[in-house]
């Protein structure tokens, strides 16, 4: 089932675009197809970090929770960008894409002072 998703302000390279879907992948538990309602050829892979990357703790400010009505840390979805290559998938670990879960309010935060790589190889789905 499609979730639609709306940013605060356009992903990094994709202005003018806010509107998406979050799109499951049939047999692929917490990996999505992200497109944009307004051209449906703009699409990028990101994966759910909650399944795949059970120890990845990025910290947002306290702005960011604020724009997107994140009262919790349980109030959030946070996706991380996948690029699969023939060597393997690598995620985005210093950008993750911010979701409020209950509105779909969402923003890709640059998370400024953290040590997360640019290109993470992603291992198998934890259990």
């Amino acid at each position: 089932m499609s979730v639609a998703l709306t940013f605060v302000t356009p992903p990094p390279g994709l202005a003018p675009l806010t509107d998406f879907s979050l799109d499951p992948v049939d047999g692929a538990v917490g990996l999505y197809s992200l497109v944009a309602e307004a051209n449906r050829n703009v699409r990028l892979y990101v994966v759910d970090a909650g399944v795949y990357l059970p120890h990845y703790t990025p910290v947002i400010t306290d702005e960011h929770a604020e724009t997107l009505g994140l009262a919790t840390a349980d109030d959030a979805m946070v996706l991380v960008v996948a690029t699969p290559a023939a060597t393997g998938t690598t995620v985005n670990l210093m950008a993750p894409i911010v979701v409020n879960s209950s509105t779909g309010k969402s923003a890709q935060v640059i998370l400024d002072g953290q040590d997360w790589p640019l290109q993470e190889t992603l291992g198998a789905r934890a259990a």
